[in-house]
């Protein structure tokens, strides 16, 4: 599918105009200069005409901060990628001298250039547009991105190099979202499996910001790497961006198929690690705990078991998620995260026979039956799957409001110790018989 690309120096509306033409809040927008560092994908539709729109950080050439040297190169990425280029200027202050040093990087791409002076909320504002002619491309337009004003002449440029290409089917990728706690490498993970610095990687925690989405050629296939920006506890959030980007990793976790919740190997178990494998298992999704800079850790031959054993102490309910150790420095067992996560997706979508669950389940039920209510037996009699991704299992009782929550666990224990669900959160259903 075709590529539009939108740059431009930092804090003149590249992320407003990206919400515009998506006509959603996808791209964090705010006043502060350097919001956008990763490149940030959404898909576009115009006229018929479907394509991948990026939005990118602000371009600062030649820049000695460690941030802006990040985003910069980022943003040379996503012009690399593009087939159209959407260049970005403050129609407020007019061209600046910066401006002029991102139209030369844009002339040696040789792609199409699209030049957008945005907040020009009225016509009165159309003075400055004739000043972006000096950076010496053709098409130019007056627009504002906050009201939509002349974004529709600007779509209709866009696509007038865009080659028409159908909707295609529905979505049926596998999707993997990373997740986990600032600085533990999360992005750094998704590199080393892409073989690109497809994220901002530094030191600094909070690096990654928005939910981007990657698209990982695996054994023959295809398959979804969602990176995520770091969860904090709300306590810690002090920028309303740290809190939009907490939103967007929460929704990364409801519209993915598996959760890979990476922890520090040097750091251990904390307080936020358990909030977020919470967090996942409420949401029903398929999850997997990668123990990542395993490379840093003095090791013996029971390091591994001790590491397990105190996970398990810390995560009593969370005892049937597999642990495996990894390092995105050493690229150590990173292949084997691909692995799990495909085999937790199939275990999400097998669905058990009616006839085996109450031939295995019940006589076990039968032998340790739920507790009595005022007096009277409470009989479980019949159980069925009735749905998938994730697995919902039907338990037809005569006091279903009466199944207290410890034979609950004892039921879920039990379907685990029978039917193959590592890593699969599973729901339970109480009907009257």
């Amino acid at each position: 599918m075709n590529t539009v690309a939108i740059v431009g120096r930092p804090n003149v509306g590249k992320s407003t105009l990206f919400n515009r033409i998506l006509e959603r809040r996808e791209a964090i927008v705010e006043e502060t200069p350097g919001v956008t560092r990763d490149r940030l994908y959404g898909r576009a539709e115009w006229n018929g005409v479907h394509f991948h729109l990026v939005d990118t950080g602000g371009i600062v050439p030649d820049s000695d901060e460690l941030f802006e040297r990040a985003i910069t190169e980022q943003a040379q990425l996503a012009i690399e990628e593009a087939d159209v280029i959407v260049f970005v200027l403050d129609g407020s202050v007019g061209v600046t001298a910066l401006d002029h040093r991102v139209a030369e990087r844009l002339r040696a791409a040789g792609k199409p250039v699209i030049v957008a002076v945005n907040k020009c909320d009225h016509p009165q504002h159309d003075a400055n547009v004739a000043d972006a002619y000096r950076l010496g491309f053709e098409r130019v337009f007056g627009i504002s991105a906050m009201s939509g004003r002349q974004t529709g002449d600007l779509l209709d440029a866009i696509v007038s190099y865009l080659e028409p290409a159908p909707a295609g089917e529905e979505d049926t990728l596998l999707k993997i979202a990373i997740v986990g706690r600032p600085n533990v490498g999360k992005s750094s993970i998704v590199n080393a499996l892409l073989g690109q610095d497809r994220m901002v990687v530094t030191p600094i925690a909070g690096t990654t910001r928005d939910a981007v989405d990657s698209i990982l050629r695996f054994r023959g296939h295809s398959v979804v790497l969602v990176d995520t920006a770091g969860l904090r506890r709300r306590s810690s959030i002090a920028e309303s961006v740290e809190l939009y980007s907490v939103i967007r990793t929460q929704r990364a976790i409801e519209r993915c198929d598996v959760a890979i919740v990476v922890l520090d190997a040097t750091r251990g178990v904390e307080h936020q690690d358990k909030q977020i494998i919470a967090d996942v298992i409420a949401a029903r999704k398929g999850i997997l705990i990668a123990v990542n800079k395993w490379d840093l850790v003095e090791k013996d031959s029971r390091t591994a078991d001790r590491f397990i054993e105190r996970i398990r102490i810390e995560l009593p309910t969370a005892d049937f998620v597999p642990i495996v150790f990894t390092s995105a420095l050493t690229k150590q067992r990173l292949v084997t995260l691909i692995e799990k996560a495909e085999q937790i997706q199939q275990r999400r979508l097998q669905r058990v026979p009616t006839a085996q669950l109450n031939e295995q389940v019940l006589p076990i039920l039968a032998r340790t039956p739920p507790p009595a209510v005022r007096g009277r037996d409470v009989r479980i009699n019949y159980v069925t799957q009735s749905g998938v991704a994730p697995p919902l299992f039907v338990f037809f009782t005569n006091f279903p409001d009466s199944i207290p929550d410890h034979y609950k666990r004892f039921i879920e224990r039990t379907l685990r110790e029978l039917f193959p669900l590592e890593g699969v959160p599973i729901s339970l259903l109480f009907r009257r018989k």
